[in-house]
């Protein structure tokens, strides 16, 4: 039987990310077992990474978080977990990347092409919104596409203001 995952559910984003990782579980383990100088078999971790019963401690996550900026480079989704998990207790945490380098010559045209991305972006989420609202209920697939869509409006509105300061 095939598990499904969300990306709403702070363990299943977790468990996704490691999982798309290069080394996936298997290296997380042995990353796991050298930093905490204490042995966890692939298995163990991934039962736990799938289990709320007997889940993985905070130190553990961010110990996983740590080894998937390592391996992916500074991947985009290692943080993830840390956004449903806010989402979850009524908060909202976003990844701001880094200004490109080189930036923009002008800060004000920067501002007014976020600005732009943003407004693209709403019309994104309403019609999804919509979309996902024809039959009067949402699945857990639409509140994955949603809860995306609404991460990337975020970003972008924090993006849209440090331009703002700099302009």
């Amino acid at each position: 039987m095939t598990c499904r995952y969300s990306n709403t559910d702070w363990l299943d984003v977790l468990y996704n990310s490691v999982r798309r990782t290069p080394g996936s579980v298997t290296d997380a383990a042995r990353f796991l077992t050298e930093r905490r100088g204490k042995s966890i078999h692939p298995e163990s971790l991934r039962a736990k990474l799938r289990s709320h019963d007997d889940s993985i401690s905070v130190e553990m996550a961010l110990l996983l978080t740590e080894w998937m900026e390592e391996k992916a480079g500074g991947s985009e989704y290692a943080k993830d977990w840390m956004q449903a998990m806010a989402v979850e207790h009524g908060l909202a945490v976003d990844v701001i990347p880094p200004a490109p380098t080189g930036g923009w010559p002008d800060e004000v045209a920067a501002l007014q092409s976020k600005v732009m991305q943003i407004a693209a972006l709403a019309g994104k989420i309403a019609g999804t919104t919509a979309d996902t609202l024809v039959d009067g209920r949402i699945d857990q697939s639409e509140k994955d596409v949603l809860a995306d869509l609404f991460r990337d409006a975020r970003t972008m509105l924090h993006r849209a203001e440090r331009n703002l300061y700099r302009a």
